[in-house]
């Protein structure tokens, strides 16, 4: 009874340090991501296209700012990124969903 005790206890022990070693390295890629991607926030939406190039999609937001979406696929999983723009051609915000 207290040995199967002690292999419970190591096995949870074992699957929670998995799963904070895994959030651990998505919050990472999510910051890089972030980083690399926020750099173009105040920028002209220009240098935008220039570098990542046309978007997968886009549309007028409630506010009248464009929003551009570029939709990827990594490891099958879908990856989202919308740039927000002004109406003088400047990117406002950014925002990235199931990018890792």
């Amino acid at each position: 009874m207290k040995k199967k005790f002690i292999n419970s206890l190591l096995i949870i022990f074992i699957l929670v340090s998995g799963c904070q070693t895994i959030k651990k390295k998505s919050d990472e890629v999510v910051e890089k991501e972030n980083e690399k991607f926020g750099m173009f926030v105040g920028k002209p939406v220009s240098e935008l296209r220039m570098e990542i190039g046309a978007p997968s999609s886009d549309y007028v937001s409630e506010n009248g700012n464009e929003i551009l979406v570029y939709k990827t696929k990594k490891y099958g999983i879908p990856c989202e990124r919308k740039f927000e723009v002004n109406s003088n051609g400047t990117i406002v915000k950014f925002s990235s969903s199931g990018c890792i």
